[in-house]
């Protein structure tokens, strides 16, 4: 009987290195690449923080506290006074005498700041009222008085209203560039040791870069909510400043004429002068 070739003979043995070579390059392969894996996790990561990466992730986690802090503290104060803006205004303008309204002003809570104002105006009308004859009152009229009374308490409680802005402002700006700055050390550290250790392979770069661009994202994540809230904040603290100005001209014609002009209505105009005769 004739023995196919393509068959192995029988006796014969296969090259006993073959297979084991062929299972050692897998197990090789396999390793590097459960290493790579494991050096791209945030545990790792944090576990061989140098100083200047423990510096940059402490930065990044304060600015995320101060940011988060400011934004809920910002949205707690504005709910606040928006939701009591109109209430406390048309409190004080219903109620009869301007007595009562003073003394409903003071019942207010300490952050609201529509009575604040009216409590400024009205203590500086009785101010100026009591020192008739005097040099303040030679110095300053009445509605110049009050005005100026006016225009601290509006400029005091704007600049209530934007604390914290400042902040959010800084951090929306600076976290990415404190994150980029982590993730360049760390690809120059992971490149050193690549060269160190003399492999180039794709598993062995993709690990230490992969875990290098984590501080990145970190800083985005640090920047993107505080941008958001600082635009959301600007835009709400327009509505408020605008009923400011328009509360304190209803004041200060309240107090400095003692009616308050209500809206739509036209100021009654003087009459026109008589025209000089013609010379003859």
């Amino acid at each position: 009987m004739f023995q196919d070739s393509n068959q192995p003979a029988a006796g014969t043995v296969p090259p006993a290195g073959a297979p084991a070579d062929a299972a050692m390059v897998t197990g090789v392969g396999g390793n590097e690449k459960a290493q790579a894996l494991q050096q791209m996790g945030f545990d790792h990561l944090i576990h061989n923080f140098d100083v200047v990466g423990m510096l940059v992730f402490v930065v990044l986690v304060v600015m995320s506290v101060m940011s988060w802090y400011y934004i809920i503290a910002n949205f707690l104060r504005n709910t606040m006074i928006r939701t009591r803006m109109e209430k406390v205004i048309r409190t004080f303008w219903e109620t009869p005498s301007a007595q009562e309204a003073i003394r409903t002003m003071e019942e207010q809570p300490k952050g609201e700041p529509f009575s604040k104002i009216a409590l400024d105006c009205a203590s500086a009308a009785a101010h100026h009222q009591r020192h008739e004859g005097s040099r303040l009152v030679e110095a300053l009229n009445r509605s110049e008085f009050i005005d100026r009374s006016l225009r601290q308490a509006v400029a005091r409680e704007s600049l209530r209203l934007e604390g914290g802005l400042t902040v959010l402002a800084t951090v929306g700006s600076s976290a990415p560039f404190v994150g980029l700055l982590g993730t360049v050390w760390g690809i120059y550290h992971a490149l050193i040791r690549i060269g160190q250790g003399g492999n180039a392979s794709m598993e062995a770069v993709a690990g230490p870069v992969g875990e290098a661009l984590i501080m990145t994202a970190i800083g985005l994540g640090v920047a993107i909510p505080a941008v958001l809230a600082y635009n959301f904040f600007v835009r709400s603290n327009r509505v408020t400043y605008a009923r400011f100005d328009e509360f304190a001209h209803d004041l200060h014609d309240f107090f400095a004429t003692g009616s308050r002009i209500e809206a739509g209505a036209m100021p009654t105009r003087a009459a026109a002068p008589a025209a000089p005769a013609a010379r003859k």
